[in-house]
């Protein structure tokens, strides 16, 4: 089943978008509280899927007033890639720094975080360790040698196996940084979410 891309039809011209905005926005806010999962105290990572990634795009070409298609279209060529297909997850790595010194020292110390990102499926001598790749097209703006970016976008590609093995659970999120390294075990909504994605939206 190949990924459900989105097209310049499921974009909302201006007009039309600012009268379902509201109610568009607080599903999406619901949608992402059950995608986004804090790691530690700096970290935190939402789950992608084409819904959030629609919103992403409606509010830039908001934000921005783009009235052409071919505008709109580079935003879709854009985050297109960011909407996970069967047997993917796709997530979005936010570093939540608050002041100048914070951004100083972290996103000094962090270089290479986006390679630092794991899901770990069962448990014990049992368990597995499924690290996330940098998405690539992004990759290439985000990373720098000397000090990393707060927003990265990361994927995982899994086999039925081990979509099996996050529907049995348990699952943890971790980052395994050497200047960061925490973890959280996903509650059972973020599983369900995530098990639609790997699934095709099943």
């Amino acid at each position: 089943m190949p990924r459900a891309q989105l097209t310049l039809a499921d974009i909302e011209d201006l007009r039309a978008y600012e009268r379902i905005r509201d109610t568009f926005r607080d599903g999406v806010i619901a949608l992402k509280k059950r995608r986004r999962v804090g790691v530690g105290p700096l970290l935190t990572v939402v789950f992608e899927n084409r819904e959030t990634i629609r919103f992403q795009v409606q509010e830039m070409a908001r934000a921005e007033r783009m009235m052409s298609d071919a505008a709109i279209q580079g935003e879709l060529d854009a985050y297109n890639p960011l909407i996970p297909g069967p047997g993917e997850l796709s997530a979005t790595l936010f570093v939540e720094l608050r002041t100048e010194a914070e951004l100083r020292e972290w996103l000094a110390k962090l270089v290479g975080v986006e390679r630092s990102v794991e899901i770990i499926v069962g448990e014990g001598s049992g368990a597995e360790v499924l690290r996330a790749e940098p998405e690539a097209a992004h990759a290439a703006q985000l990373t720098r040698a000397g000090t990393t970016a707060s927003v990265h976008y990361v994927h995982w590609v899994l086999t039925p196996a081990q979509t099996d093995r996050v529907a049995a659970g348990p699952v943890i999120l971790a980052v395994n940084h050497p200047e960061y390294a925490h973890q959280s075990a996903l509650g059972p909504e973020t599983v369900r979410e995530l098990l639609t994605d790997l699934r095709g939206g099943r």
